[in-house]
């Protein structure tokens, strides 16, 4: 989710040509705490600061009202907003006064939407089709998704005809299908759905205490509002035709924009007030110590709702507790009944702290129900009384009084909240006398009653903070919150250089083809020569360059062979070397050793320049490079034998004088004498040279 709000916030920044940092969100009624957590989380991983998670419905109903100028000062006007979306329904009951709105009561269920339209149809059609086409889309994932995309056209056209066809091509096995279903039909197969329209309608209702001819007026909001059949249920309900005044889909970002401006200091918006109340009832639980010694348990577990449903947002309690040390708190639904979460929600440590005196100590926690609707431990205090000697008069106690509550007031709780002081200890005097704590709550101002006595010398209350410790169950911890803040920033920097990337080449396209378009016009020849050379002298060092960079490793690596070849010919004790002269040998490895030394310098400067430069390493030197060795080396290394003399056989006539005779032993020798092998020039086989040698016998 934070990656969606960061990419609305984008989009946001995009079309106000500003930063956007402050923002409303809109939740479901039915989210969890730790699903507003996670909303918080999701925000804070966007880079947003949510100044109010406000429920859907309380946005609609403030979209509503707020441009109403003629809402009665006395009486309440009482509207009923059904919000029918694409997966879950939510009622509320708003009551309307001038300049104000109070939710009077919340219902929903949270899998009852558009979809479940959809999907009946869907599994209609799926049926229907396998006996007239003799095909199972549930076998085809792209068919059940165009089959599904086409149930949702024809459940949209049922809204406005009484009948509508389905046809899809070539939905699977390269088969054309066709369908056809009436509305009366798709309400019929809808009955279970439509069923569970009636009982939120029923919940929200019976939660305000008000009757069906109270609701003065019924606004459907949603997508999946416009099934005529769920229209139909709300007007028998209600009794009265549901009204469609406002924007059935963009009514609840309206109203959190408004609400957000409402919180801004920077837009002027009339006053409206909005009082929210809370769905769920949230409970306190801790484990105290019994009074009676003789008691079998010797902890009991003990909690109280300190949050019922209904109750205002924000809002705070403070509660006291009597303890000599540690103690924890469990945060938990009374009732789960109508949620898919754990009762426990969190869990907090009171903790450490020490009491000057012996008996237990007073402690004062302070439980906020804020204004996103997220339950949480504020603070704890530890009051510890020190008498002075100063007796109190009438004037001074007075006083004293007052500082408390102004003290109690002044918790930064914006007005609509409201702050109740409960005292967790047992009735009268068994809690002074036994010690004893967690008993019913007492609230009211008798803290302060007690620490108030005219007729005792003057008390004075030292406070001193206590740690507390949170532990939310399923939350993200610090840690992983600050690791998904910095993965997103970078991912959200990587998005940035590919659109601007993507940017800077459609800006290069885009001149290229308004000056393509520019040269569009009739021209001479020299113009076009022109214009073409100038081209060239742009395009053809890029495409050399980058000729160069692509073939000349393969080139390196022709020339490398080379000089290895002919370096470990020179140093080879192999025989058909023998011949060669120790000083031509030594020649070759020098001209091996030039050679490599003048490759390492210009590759070392080549790997230096970037692409876009020009290079120093051409494929032309390192082939005339290799060229220039293979003709100093080659010679030498393929040098023949020199021919070994032959001792001709005696003939058995003599010959004549004056006539030659060519020696049979001298021939043989000569033309079996073979050259010595030599490694072949970049990479090439080379040459042999066996010339013919003939010998004149004396």
């Amino acid at each position: 989710m934070g990656m969606v709000l960061s990419n609305l916030k984008g989009i946001a920044e995009q079309n106000l040509n500003a930063a956007v940092v402050d923002c409303c969100i809109g939740i479901p009624v039915y989210f969890t705490d730790l699903q507003r957590r996670a909303v918080m989380d999701a925000a804070q991983i966007a880079g947003l600061h949510p100044l109010h998670l406000i429920h859907e419905t309380t946005a609609t109903a403030l979209a509503y009202g707020i441009y109403k100028t003629d809402l009665p000062e006395n009486d309440q006007l009482n509207v009923a907003f059904v919000d029918i979306g694409h997966s879950s329904m939510q009622v509320c009951i708003a009551g309307f006064k001038k300049g104000q709105l109070k939710i009077l009561g919340h219902s929903f269920d949270r899998s009852l939407g558009g979809r479940d339209f959809d999907e009946v149809l869907f599994q209609h059609f799926a049926e229907k089709f396998k006996v007239e086409y003799k095909i199972d889309v549930y076998q085809n994932a792209r068919a059940c998704l165009r089959l599904r995309a086409g149930c949702e056209k024809l459940k949209k056209m049922l809204s406005a005809n009484p009948e509508a066809p389905l046809n899809i091509e070539c939905l699977m096995e390269e088969k054309d299908v066709r369908g056809f279903i009436k509305r009366d039909e798709f309400e019929q197969i809808s009955i279970p759905i439509l069923e569970r329209v009636k009982r939120p309608l029923e919940k929200a209702l019976a939660e305000t205490g008000l009757s069906v001819e109270d609701v003065h007026m019924v606004e459907v909001v949603g997508s999946a509002s416009r099934v005529p059949a769920v229209m139909k249920i709300l007007t028998e309900f209600f009794g009265k035709e549901p009204r469609r005044t406002m924007n059935a889909s963009e009514c609840v970002a309206r109203g959190c924009a408004l609400q957000c401006a409402i919180l801004s200091p920077t837009f002027k918006v009339r006053e409206f007030q909005v009082n929210e109340n809370f769905p769920f009832s949230i409970a306190l639980s801790w484990k105290g110590t019994a009074p009676d010694a003789k008691n079998e348990a010797a902890e009991n577990q003990q909690s109280t709702i300190v949050f019922p449903k209904g109750n205002p947002i924000p809002s705070v309690k403070a509660l006291t507790f009597y303890r000599s040390g540690t103690f924890t708190i469990d945060v938990q639904y009374a009732d789960v009944s109508e949620l898919q979460a754990p009762a426990k929600i969190s869990t907090y440590t009171i903790g450490p702290f020490q009491s000057t005196k012996s008996e237990r100590a007073k402690v004062k926690v302070k439980v906020r129900l804020n204004l996103h609707g997220i339950v949480s431990i504020e603070s704890a205090t530890l009051l510890e009384e020190e008498e002075i000697e100063v007796p109190v008069t009438k004037e001074p106690e007075k006083e004293s009084a007052k500082m408390e509550t102004d003290e109690a007031s002044n918790d930064a709780v914006p007005p609509s909240s409201n702050e109740t002081d409960e005292n967790m200890q047992d009735a009268k005097g068994t809690a002074d006398a036994l010690g004893a704590e967690n008993g019913v709550p007492e609230s009211g101002d008798k803290p302060v009653q007690m620490e108030t006595d005219t007729k005792a010398p003057k008390k004075k209350v030292k406070k001193t903070n206590i740690p507390v410790a949170e532990l939310v169950y399923g939350a993200m911890v610090p840690t992983d919150l600050q690791k998904a803040v910095e993965k997103e920033f970078e991912m959200a920097l990587q998005d940035r250089v590919m659109e601007e990337t993507k940017d800077k080449k459609n800006a290069v396209e885009a001149y290229v083809y308004d000056m393509r378009n520019k040269m569009a016009e009739d021209e001479t020849k020299g113009v076009y020569i022109a214009k073409l050379e100038e081209l060239k002298k742009q395009g053809d060092p890029i495409e050399e360059r980058y000729k160069e960079s692509t073939e000349r490793g393969s080139v390196i690596d022709q020339l490398v062979y080379c000089i290895n070849s002919y370096r470990d010919a020179a140093m080879s004790t192999d025989p058909k070397f023998e011949h060669i002269e120790l000083a031509d040998k030594q020649k070759v490895l020098n001209e091996c050793v030039e050679a490599e030394a003048w490759l390492r310098e210009k590759k070392q400067h080549q790997d230096t320049l970037p692409k876009y430069a020009a290079p120093v390493l051409l494929l032309a030197d390192l082939r005339k490079k290799a060229e220039a060795l293979d003709r100093c080396c080659r010679p030498i290394m393929t040098k023949p034998k020199p021919a070994k003399p032959a001792t001709p056989e005696t003939p058995a006539t003599p010959p004549p004088q004056g006539t030659e005779q060519q020696p049979h032993g001298g021939d043989a020798d000569a033309n079996s004498n073979e050259s010595p092998e030599a490694p072949p020039a970049s990479g090439e086989p080379m040459e042999t040279e066996n010339p013919d040698h003939t010998s004149s016998t004396a």
